[in-house]
């Protein structure tokens, strides 16, 4: 911003130094006063249709667009020179060359501005998908928990009819269905330290890594 003031500023300096445009030297009916009048009021306008096609171009530039508003500055020069040639009059390159640093100026202030709007929408996506995966791990512990009262509850009732069970081939059938339980709870200490992992690395993804011969050639990766 600071930039884009010193810049306007140099251009407002360059139109009182004279510099901005430049010509003269017509007489209107013998007059050289009323022609020095007639080339003066000629370079205001020069430069009054300059700055308001300029300005246009600084107001709208975006970040994808500044190539085709430097064209039109500089089609822009060539045409009002064109027309001040006729009482020769023209605008100077060093007044046209203020106009395309402030564009560009003013692209790079739009190049800032679209690099802030992507990051914030990075953070966002990244909040968003943190919230979505501590939802996730909130319902995988809630139900680990309930398979764990499930099983607590069977295996506690096997233990009882284990306790009274006086036939030796039904009870050892009971003990296999006990282990498979104790093995079924042991998963489930595997699944809540996975949920544990997830839960200090909420925000680990993927890295993939392609090769594509066709593409990117021999030993090159993306």
């Amino acid at each position: 911003k600071d930039h884009l003031s010193a810049l306007r500023e140099k251009q407002k300096h360059l139109i009182k130094a004279g510099r901005a445009a430049s010509g003269g030297g017509w007489t209107v009916d013998g007059s050289l006063q009323k022609g020095d009048r007639l080339g003066k009021d000629m370079l205001k306008l020069l430069i009054r249709a300059f700055n308001n096609e300029c300005d246009s171009c600084v107001e709208n530039v975006k970040f994808n667009n500044v190539e085709s508003f430097e064209k039109r500055i500089e089609k822009s020069f060539d045409s009002l020179n064109k027309i001040g040639k006729v009482m020769h009059t023209e605008l100077t390159e060093e007044f046209k060359n203020l106009k395309l640093q402030e564009l560009q100026c003013a692209y790079e202030y739009q190049i800032v501005k679209q690099r802030e709007k992507d990051e914030l929408r990075r953070q966002r996506e990244i909040q968003r998908d943190t919230q979505k995966a501590e939802q996730e791990i909130k319902a995988a512990r809630q139900a680990l928990e309930k398979e764990r009262k499930h099983f607590a509850s069977a295996i506690a009732a096997l233990d009882r009819r284990i306790g009274t069970m006086e036939d030796e081939g039904a009870r050892q059938e009971l003990v296999a269905q006990k282990q498979s339980l104790c093995e079924k709870v042991t998963g489930l200490d595997t699944q809540e330290k996975e949920l544990d992992y997830r839960e200090q690395n909420a925000k680990a993804g993927f890295v993939y890594i392609v090769s594509n011969l066709g593409a990117f050639g021999e030993n090159v990766y993306k």
